[in-house]
């Protein structure tokens, strides 16, 4: 590229920049950043990470055969439902390749010159890192669909009957997207993922591991059977574990309490208004209404946020998932319906009525 180019290129950059909004699209991690990212209870290997053991294999063999090349990593996807860990692998992924990571989010990305600015700022093997991926408006997507497959950036210069197209040369980079809505992922952009991994809830055996591992670091003593009491209130999703930790933590440190007792963490939960099944209020909330107030169902979803006073969207990303995945909850095309396990859960028999709904 010629300099008068480039600095017309420049200077489309500059002026397009939003600089208030532009505070929201994250630069290369400062040494400062990264201390405080290593300090908190995220693994900073993959040998350290627990769980998504497919997920796991797979990448090492990508990120080996990279290194053998000395390219950096094939775009990556990661998918699933919120605090299974999308975040954590992508960092992960950055220092097992020896590379900056770069972060920002979907929403955060305004306008094109914001991209471009992330883009043409990457070194050489880094690692962009999107969060929320599927919240990109598609101007920002077609801008993205040259930079991942010709590492090039095409710009329109000027407007009307000067306008002219540009292409910038881009350093090869990794960009690994993070979503909970895959599904909303337009397929250009999905198709140009080589790797696309689903990030599944953990087991029970796994939830014990994250347990035992936040306490560690937290340096707390947990009593016999108390890493498991917590592991099945979890709703098999690490980050709700690292927070129980910490609650019974502060529960235990206001009563002087050295060790975490099994009563302890009892009446932790019970405070929190959580029960053995992970499920909270809101959840409770959602299976009351289905079986006391429509009879099991099916019930629509606005009727349910209506009743719970919450979003839809809310109960549709938050509460639904585990409730399904847990068998609480069925979904048909006519509305919600409760499960014989709701019932049981409920402490309430089946009516007679509803069998041949539920189990037919």
């Amino acid at each position: 590229m010629r300099a008068a180019d480039f600095m017309v290129c420049f200077a489309y950059m500059v002026i397009t920049r939003d600089t208030r909004k532009q505070t929201a699209v994250t630069p290369a991690k400062t040494a400062r950043e990264s201390d405080a990212f290593e300090q908190t209870l995220r693994p900073r290997m993959i040998a350290d990470y627990i769980g998504q053991s497919d997920v796991k294999s797979h990448l090492l063999v990508h990120m080996e055969a990279a290194r053998k090349r000395s390219e950096p990593l094939g775009h990556t996807l990661l998918h699933g439902a919120p605090g299974l860990g999308k975040t954590t692998l992508a960092h992960i992924i950055g220092r097992e390749m020896n590379a900056q990571v770069r972060v920002t989010s979907g929403p955060a990305i305004e306008k094109p010159g914001d991209l471009a600015s992330l883009l043409t700022n990457l070194e050489s093997g880094d690692v962009l890192f999107i969060d929320e991926i599927h919240r990109m408006r598609p101007a920002i997507e077609e801008v993205l669909y040259s930079a991942m497959e010709d590492y090039c950036l095409d710009l329109v210069i000027g407007k009307g009957p000067t306008a002219r197209s540009m292409r910038l040369e881009l350093k090869p980079f990794t960009l690994v997207g993070a979503t909970t809505k895959a599904g909303a992922i337009s397929a250009p952009l999905r198709d140009r993922f080589p790797h696309v991994f689903k990030l599944s809830f953990y087991t029970r055996e796994e939830m014990e591991q994250v347990v035992e591992r936040t306490s560690r670091i937290l340096q707390i003593q947990l009593a016999g059977g108390v890493a498991d009491r917590i592991a099945c209130s979890c709703r098999a999703t690490p980050r709700i574990a690292n927070r129980l930790v910490r609650s019974v933590r502060d529960f235990a440190q206001v009563k002087s309490e050295s060790t975490i007792t099994m009563d302890r963490v009892r009446s932790t939960l019970d405070a929190l208004g959580i029960d053995e099944a992970g499920l909270d209020r809101t959840d409770r909330a959602i299976l009351s209404a289905i079986v006391d107030k429509f009879g099991g169902g099916p019930v629509g979803l606005s009727t349910l946020a209506a009743i719970t006073a919450e979003e839809e969207d809310t109960l549709e990303d938050v509460y639904e998932p585990y409730l399904l995945q847990q068998g609480y909850l069925h979904r048909t095309p006519k509305g919600r319906m409760a499960t014989r396990q709701a019932y049981e859960l409920l402490g309430l028999n089946v009516p007679d009525t509803m069998q041949s709904a539920l189990f037919s």
